[in-house]
């Protein structure tokens, strides 16, 4: 099927200038990895000090990346607390 609409000039050259400078966008941005685990206290992972539990891939996320010691939920039930950290507020 051929497409023969006038518009189709303007949405090649809306697709290659999009194209075109996608990578210099995302070249300024952050390169930042979230990484969510669900249903964890801090007593239960080692990287907290835990006795309890062994979590050596967890400990080595803390150790290599960031391990964070002064944080607050928005709410103790899991999804509203999703929604925060996924919308941003």
């Amino acid at each position: 099927m051929i497409c023969r609409s006038k518009n189709l000039p303007i949405a090649i050259a809306l697709s290659l200038c999009v194209a075109l400078t996608a990578p210099a966008v995302a070249a300024d941005r952050p390169n930042i990895v979230f990484i969510m685990s669900d249903d964890h206290a801090a007593h239960a992972i080692g990287a907290y000090g835990s006795r309890v539990n062994r979590t050596p891939n967890i400990d080595r996320l803390a150790r290599e990346g960031a391990l964070l010691e002064q944080v607050m939920a928005t709410n103790s039930i899991c999804t509203p607390s999703r929604a925060a950290i996924l919308t941003s507020q």
